[in-house]
């Protein structure tokens, strides 16, 4: 690629005003949301809960990032085929995933091992965006506790349990791939 191909656009750089320069607007926008949760606290609105005496709520538990589940499927099974693009496109590398070949005729592997580092982890949903048979899922389980690094360890029994603690609050995702939300 060379700076003079046609197929190159340049951009030029946009010339800051005098506010811009000294970043007024960020300054207000900033103050604007300080502002509002002031309006807010002192209208009675909760901006804050006293955690762990008082539960936070929060406002669409699909869309948080909590712990991880494995589904299963219809029939009661893991419903990962063990093909590794969560392992693959997770950023943390805390995702140990070891295949078996498959007792069952509809698919060629499934997870003999499939293990969550929770502590590693940073909650970015990539497993969850890279899964092709929406297998894994991040929940809006947040009181995540654990004594020692081992606890914090899921493997896969662990990670079906959050599936049998969660399924009926927040049922799978995708309807296409055995999911009932919308």
């Amino acid at each position: 690629m060379k700076p003079d191909d046609p197929n190159i656009t340049w951009i030029e750089e946009p010339k800051l005003g005098l506010a811009g320069m000294l970043y007024l607007p960020l300054f207000v926008q900033g103050l604007t949301t300080t502002f509002k949760h002031m309006a807010k606290s002192l209208g009675g609105g909760v901006v804050t809960v006293s955690y762990p005496d008082e539960e936070p709520k929060i406002g669409n538990p699909l869309i948080y990032r909590g712990v991880h589940r494995l589904n299963k499927d219809e029939q009661g099974r893991v419903k990962c085929v063990a093909c590794f693009l969560c392992a693959t496109a997770c950023p943390a590398h805390c995702i140990d995933i070891i295949a078996a070949e498959s007792p069952w005729p509809d698919r060629e592997k499934y997870p003999q091992s499939f293990v969550i580092d929770e502590l590693r982890c940073i909650y970015c949903g990539m497993c969850e965006e890279a899964c092709p048979v929406d297998a894994v899922e991040l929940t809006s389980l947040y009181n995540l506790t654990g004594r020692s690094r081992e606890e914090m360890m899921f493997d896969k029994e662990k990670l079906l349990s959050v599936y049998d603690a969660t399924k009926d609050k927040e049922p799978m995702k995708s309807p296409a791939l055995g999911g009932t939300a919308t």
